[in-house]
């Protein structure tokens, strides 16, 4: 399977030059999908150089480098500590986050990602573990699920959703998507339907997948892992998980709290190479749909002197 088919990489190249490769590191792509980002890091490094790729959909694994400097890891990011400890790894030089969904899994429509099909509500990343959207919409009681639209869809009427989701189940049980879009489109104008059904289908994915938790997992092991002058170069898509990066980066906590020392200095870890927000541009924009809200965050690691 060509990664250009899977998933076509955003801001490529602005993504791994904030990284700045050395030839001999130790790099880690903790979201691997079509392979993109890997190859073009592979391709920077030289004889010595080690690359380790985390994904935990088997579809991803299907693109993993043939290479002796390349490791692919099918697990969560979230255990990125684990998994390093594992290959005898102590230090990193540098860490790549491309956050949010692939291409890929909005167009197999059996995984449930999209609505532009009715497939099972499924929306699990491993499919080898974990609750389904459908398990979450037979289960959650009012206010859970009212909760979660609000928090990880930023809906205004997560209260109304849950009301319906309940009343429905009570009849019959959620299965697939469109059991789901019959019941929530007259809750929406036609005018930002669209928009607002698929924050619904967001919040159900980071819930499903436990993002945000992954997530913060993994940025605290990254900051912990990451040699004096590593970089981390992040790919945020909505306002959730660019809250959470842009809060270690600039305090050193996923809180966004800032902690001094005797000399009224900020001790957070990490410092911004970019202090404003790199965005794809126009072009890439237009030709990559997914690229249009996506921000790039660089951090490099202080050093203790």
């Amino acid at each position: 399977m060509s990664e250009n088919v899977y998933h076509i990489p955003v801001l490529l190249t602005e993504t791994v030059d904030g990284l700045n490769i050395r030839p001999d590191g130790v790099y880690v792509d903790v979201t691997f999908g079509g392979g993109g980002h890997s190859r073009e890091i592979m391709r920077r490094l030289g004889p010595k150089g080690k690359l380790f790729s985390f994904d935990q959909d088997a579809d991803a694994e299907a693109n993993r480098i043939n290479n002796d400097r390349f490791v692919f890891v099918r697990s969560n990011f979230r255990y990125l500590k684990n998994w390093m400890r594992y290959h005898g790894i102590e230090k990193i030089d540098g860490l790549l986050a491309d956050l949010g969904v692939s291409s890929h899994h909005f167009d197999a429509e059996e995984r449930g990602f999209s609505f532009r099909f009715d497939a099972k509500l499924d929306m699990r990343m491993n499919q080898r573990a974990g609750q389904t959207a459908a398990d979450i919409l037979n289960t959650y009681d009012k206010e859970r699920l009212a909760q979660l639209f609000y928090l990880y869809g930023e809906l205004k009427n997560g209260n109304k959703l849950a009301s319906v989701i309940e009343k429905h189940r009570q009849n019959a049980p959620f299965v697939n998507t469109e059991d789901l879009l019959e019941i929530i489109r007259p809750l929406f104008g036609r005018e930002r339907e669209k928009k607002e059904i698929a924050k619904v289908f967001q919040a159900l994915r980071i819930e499903v997948n436990h993002e945000m938790e992954a997530l913060k997992d993994m940025l605290n092991a990254a900051t912990e892992l990451l040699s004096e002058g590593g970089r981390l170069s992040v790919l945020t898509y909505h306002s959730l998980e660019d809250r959470i990066v842009k809060n270690l980066i600039k305090t050193g906590n996923i809180e966004g709290r800032i902690e001094q020392d005797f000399f009224g200095r900020i001790t957070a870890p990490l410092k911004p190479i970019n202090n404003k927000v790199i965005i794809p541009t126009d072009k890439e924009q237009a030709s990559n749909p997914r690229s249009r809200s996506a921000k790039l965050r660089i951090a490099e690691k202080r050093s203790k002197k």
